[in-house]
């Protein structure tokens, strides 16, 4: 007897196991089954954009790439200096103006610019600045591009990224923050260091703010599938917390110290949104912990937050959230976390 498609998914007692495992979020549609023409396109031409713009490319993740930049002169040169290399990539149109005309139909649009800190300038301040730029980058890209999904980059992320959802008024499963995605592949990457094995074998988020009150979820770090922790305690092998710390103020000064050894970051944030692009745009239904909108979620119900959480992504966005079990001292933490956002949002007036 044949199995019904509906009930593979099912487990005991007739229990939806996609349903147990993720918070689904209802308006994101099912994706077209059609083969598609791909078209991304990047708002800023410096350091991070050029980076993700190449790692785009290397990767054939688009039939089409758009760069929007406000420096007509650089990004020309950028433009040529990417079509020059035409025979040594996958075949993919490039197109750079500083009209947002030229992103019409864009599948995915990555926002990487930013105003830059002024020496004695306060981050509100800053912070401000970067709003009013986002006044007239978001509106026109929602405008051209109606059925995109905004993939937010620039600084301060998670605030930005409610800024954007406001500005563009799209469903939130469509405005996304690159969040901790790359934390979490620091995260990865020190634990991997610190037991002598691949990152790639190492299950670990850092989720909350893209910052100083990030949350380092501990209670479900895996190593080839064995929970870390769990399996000490099990042996028990003591584990010194203090060592566990150490990590996690490397993961938070990681970028610090790429700045101050060479002035920006660039090669593993380009890394970082590529990877999020591919899911996206390929439906790969892949977790990652990006930056979406959290309000009632771990028990967040101060306000309209976004911050970093586990998320499946697809053609559709944000296709769920991950019911990550976590500890109290970790929900306490996330919970602070989302005030910390919180307080500064109440600065801006949107």
């Amino acid at each position: 007897m044949q199995k019904s498609e509906s009930a593979s998914s099912l487990g005991p007692g007739g229990l939806d196991l996609s349903e147990a495992f993720f918070r689904p979020i209802a308006s994101a549609g099912p994706p077209s089954p059609t083969k598609r023409h791909t078209k991304i396109s990047v708002i800023g031409a410096g350091n991070v954009g050029m980076a993700i713009a190449q790692t785009i490319l290397t990767q054939d993740l688009a039939d089409e790439l758009v760069l929007v930049d406000a420096k007509a002169d650089k990004l020309r040169g950028e433009m040529l200096d990417l079509q020059h290399a035409a025979a040594f990539l996958p075949r993919t149109k490039i197109h750079a103006s500083v009209d947002y005309a030229v992103t019409v139909g864009s599948d995915l649009c990555i926002v990487t610019a930013g105003a830059r800190q002024i020496p004695g300038e306060s981050r509100l301040n800053l912070l401000q600045r970067n709003v009013a730029l986002f006044r007239n980058i978001i509106p026109p890209l929602a405008k051209y591009s109606p059925e995109t999904i905004l993939l937010i980059v620039s600084n301060p992320v998670d605030v930005l990224t409610y800024v954007s959802w406001k500005l563009s008024r799209f469903p939130s499963n469509r405005v996304i923050g690159s969040g901790t995605n790359l934390d979490s592949s620091r995260f990865r990457f020190l634990i991997a260091d610190h037991l002598d094995v691949n990152a790639q074998d190492v299950q670990a988020y850092m989720i909350g703010e893209h910052g100083d009150s990030s949350v380092a979820l501990w209670s479900s770090i895996s190593v080839g599938g064995v929970p870390v922790l769990s399996f000490l305690e099990k042996q028990q092998i003591r584990y010194e917390k203090e060592t566990l710390e150490n990590i996690h103020k490397q993961v938070v000064n990681s970028a610090y110290e790429v700045i101050s050894l060479k002035g920006y970051t660039s090669w593993a944030i380009g890394y970082s949104a590529a990877n999020l692009a591919r899911s996206l745009l390929r439906n790969q239904r892949k977790i990652h912990p990006v930056s979406v909108l959290a309000k009632g979620l771990y028990g967040i119900d101060g306000g309209e937050v976004f911050l970093s959480l586990p998320a499946q992504l697809g053609r559709g966005g944000v296709l769920g959230v991950t019911n990550v079990p976590l500890t109290d001292e970790e929900a306490q933490k996330l919970r602070d976390s989302a005030k910390t956002i919180l307080e500064v949002q109440s600065q801006l007036g949107i």
